[in-house]
């Protein structure tokens, strides 16, 4: 695999509090996106019946270069790389983190392609996302009876039901169903992950680049979530779908290594997600507390109050920190490493929980409420736990590097 997702990368050591010049520009552009495009709208995309989509919006999104964010410049995207695709995912997280997925899921979908270094593949899907109408993208790694089998190694034996494709004549034919797929009833393409009939498990996993309107391709209904409401998660069902040969990314039985490549360079984005979603809380927290006045005193005077504001910020800062480092490390190392982005979903997942719950604490019942926002939050924040590696998953990932570290002593 080959790939440079980054075409702003700094000889030196970057530099945290000073992003690079077009990332910079580009975070700046988003933010003014969410705040004057998303967040008039944050109410009514959480409201609205489950399969209600904003295409209106993921357009705006798509013209200042959301869409197309880490597609290299030659193909018409930004090459910002993860760095700034993840600095704009805070950005978006921090007002509708359900909106950010919608452009994360995309990123995803693109990922495979931007790995595999094809010429042939890229020139034929990357190009799709410079176009004056947005077009999105989805990855299709969850099944029914199997998730985590499909991304750990050493589990890849045990999974069940797994989607499956053979080869025959100029293609291969997929067949299988698909769950919990983010983008799926939108996307013009997913990349979809399946195991080669007879291997036993995901042990014969390959990743093949799969149009939607393809004969045979079945798009679920989509599901009624708790939160990130803005975003529709669906199924895909694959009945004897005939894939073109070319469409397969790399070689059969190597969709495990690029599935576990895609997830470490995703993560470092999710981390951005998740700690938007920690800003927000906080940042509704501090809001709140500046003008309650309670015993005489606003709460932000109150000592009590203080050390909970204080530690929250801290978990914001330092959430933001590690994705930094991460994204950075996925823009310079090839394949993408495995610790930071781990460490850093880690992290933040759990950050978001926590700012999250303090506020809730602070706001008291007005956090309760659906008026005042904050119950969104928590709702979205429990999300972030879920996609792109559960905690458990990721300890594993965060474990594995460490002691393969101590090997090397």
């Amino acid at each position: 695999m080959n790939t440079a997702l980054s075409e702003s990368v700094s000889e030196t050591a970057l530099n945290f509090d000073v992003l690079p010049h077009d990332v910079e520009e580009f975070r700046e552009a988003v933010k003014e996106f969410a705040r004057n495009v998303v967040q008039p709208r944050v109410q009514e995309l959480d409201q609205k019946p489950a399969a209600h989509f904003d295409w209106d919006l993921v357009g705006h999104g798509h013209r200042i270069g959301l869409t197309r964010a880490a597609v290299p410049k030659k193909y018409g995207g930004l090459g910002v790389g993860m760095l700034g695709v993840a600095t704009a995912l805070e950005e978006v997280a921090a007002v509708c983190p359900g909106t950010a997925l919608i452009f994360g899921a995309t990123l995803l979908g693109q990922a495979p392609v931007l790995l595999s270094g094809d010429p042939r593949l890229q020139a034929r899907f990357l190009p799709l996302f410079s176009g004056d109408e947005p077009v999105l993208a989805c990855n299709a790694v969850t099944e029914e009876d199997a998730g985590c089998d499909l991304i750990i190694p050493s589990q890849a034996e045990h999974a069940r039901n797994v989607t499956t494709a053979r080869r025959d004549g100029d293609d291969y034919v997929l067949t299988g169903r698909k769950r919990f797929i983010t983008n799926a009833k939108v996307a013009a393409f997913a990349s979809v992950f399946a195991t080669m009939e007879g291997s036993r498990g995901a042990t014969g996993l390959t990743s093949f680049i799969v149009p939607l309107d393809l004969p045979g391709v079945v798009r679920g209904p989509v599901a009624d979530k708790m939160g990130y409401r803005a975003c529709l998660g669906s199924e895909l069902e694959f009945h004897d779908v005939r894939v073109p040969a070319e469409y397969m990314v790399g070689a059969e039985g190597e969709g495990m290594a690029i599935n576990m490549a895609q997830s470490n360079m995703a993560r470092a984005a999710v981390a951005g997600i998740s700690t938007g979603v920690a800003r927000s809380a906080l940042e509704q927290a501090v809001a709140w507390c500046g003008e309650r006045v309670q015993g005489g005193r606003p709460l932000k005077d109150q000592q009590f109050t203080a050390a909970k504001l204080a530690g929250m910020a801290a978990k914001v800062d330092a959430a933001r920190l590690l994705y930094l480092r991460a994204a950075d490390k996925v823009d310079n190392e090839l394949p993408p490493p495995v610790y930071e982005p781990a460490a850093a979903k880690l992290f933040a997942d759990r950050t978001a929980i926590d700012v999250a719950e303090t506020a809730l604490s602070l706001l008291g019942a007005r956090g309760y409420l659906r008026s005042y926002g904050l119950e969104k939050t928590m709702r979205d924040a429990l999300g972030t736990r879920i996609y792109e590696g559960t905690p458990e998953v990721l300890a594993l990932a965060v474990t594995e590097s460490l002691y393969a570290e101590q090997d090397e002593w």
